[in-house]
């Protein structure tokens, strides 16, 4: 994957939960020069795209619903063009897009768009989901609609929104449910929208030029977080305060564990693996990352993403950052047993079963 490709950010939430305000915020913002805004609609006609606060040629509009497989092409469409008119010099020169999801949309099927589509991984890349969480409605909508759960379950980072509008218990609450569904995406509370760039924009974990010492932190920090279990302490989260719960609890099924791996890994043996996994649980792989030390290239490890039954193409770093080269998985699962895993990575990818720890330790 080239380093000049294109980051594209998703910015997902149910309907209500405030994506409109933070987009506007966001274009206002210098950081945000060069950046292209895609607004999804849903329904016959456009409203949303009126209230968004930018020129036309910052603009572009998906009017067709929700993204879907029925508007998949649209989108497909949509960045082929942008790309198209860019090196044409016909539209300002643009050096990333944020893509706006419906509140009713999966976000599932555009990030399978923007991994597997040859017209657009040729020219763009993922760099991040961030999911807006209204903290007033956030619990009766997680209750109520699935499409909710999926979006904190695959999101990169969680903007909470309308925090001055619910007590701290209120909003606590709401947290240690977020964090049962995601334990490892960064949290961050959100006034009128009002939020810093940095917080949104470069999660870092697609670019091919990102630093392995960053990487591997962010894996680090991943898999403590999906193993911890009783710690009922409080720590710093992007500066927000989050209590610590049972990262085992169960929200419409969901759940996240990691493992550590002591031994290489061959790589046509972990591809296959991969392949296994995708056909036998793949609806139910909301999100898996990892970052892998292959046998055939051992000083070099590769980062790996999956969402359900699509995987991106691997990402080889420069290096290892320190003497620790131990592969590290962190899965978001629904109803997907660690068992399963295990047993699965021990006879498809040939791991012995005492190279497998289920601890960051």
């Amino acid at each position: 994957m080239a380093a000049d490709h294109i980051p594209v950010t998703v910015l997902t939430g149910f309907l209500g939960s405030g994506k409109t305000t933070v987009l506007n915020h966001l274009l206002r913002q210098p950081e945000l020069n060069g950046v292209v805004a895609i607004i999804n609609e849903f329904g016959e006609v456009a409203l949303d795209h009126l209230l968004v606060e930018t020129s036309e040629d910052r603009l572009a509009l998906l009017d067709n619903g929700c993204i879907c497989c029925s508007v998949r092409e649209d989108l497909i469409e949509t960045l082929r063009d942008l790309a198209s008119r860019r090196v044409a010099g016909t539209i300002p020169p643009f050096h990333r897009v944020l893509l706006e999801t419906t509140g009713l949309a999966d976000p599932v099927p555009v990030l399978h768009t923007l991994m597997t589509a040859s017209d657009v991984v040729d020219r763009y890349r993922i760099d991040g989901v961030v999911a807006m969480v209204d903290v007033v409605n956030g619990a009766r909508t997680l209750a109520a609609h699935p499409e909710a759960v999926r979006q904190v379950a695959v999101a990169d980072r969680l903007l909470l929104t309308k925090t001055d509008l619910v007590s701290d218990a209120d909003r606590a609450a709401l947290e240690q449910r977020l964090v049962s569904i995601n334990p490892v995406a960064v949290r961050t509370l959100v006034r009128n929208g009002d939020v810093d760039p940095c917080r949104v924009l470069d999660a870092g974990l697609f670019d091919p030029s990102a630093k392995s010492a960053d990487v591997l932190r962010w894996f680090e920090t991943a898999s403590q977080a999906a193993n911890e279990t009783h710690d009922h302490g409080h720590h710093e989260c992007e500066g927000v305060t989050c209590a610590h719960h049972s990262h085992h609890a169960h929200d419409a099924g969901v759940s996240s564990y990691s493992l550590i791996i002591d031994e290489p890994i061959r790589h046509d043996a972990f591809m296959r693996w991969l392949d296994y996994v995708a056909a036998l649980k793949g609806e139910d792989l909301l999100r898996f990352k990892a970052i892998v030390q292959i046998a055939e290239r051992p000083d070099a490890p590769v980062v790996v993403h999956g969402v359900q039954h699509v995987f991106h193409r691997p990402i080889a770093l420069d290096g290892w950052p320190s003497a620790d080269r131990r592969s590290r998985l962190v899965f978001i699962v629904r109803g997907i047993p660690r068992e399963i895993i295990e047993n699965t990575l021990c006879k498809f990818a040939a791991v012995s079963r005492n190279a497998v720890h289920r601890s960051a330790a």
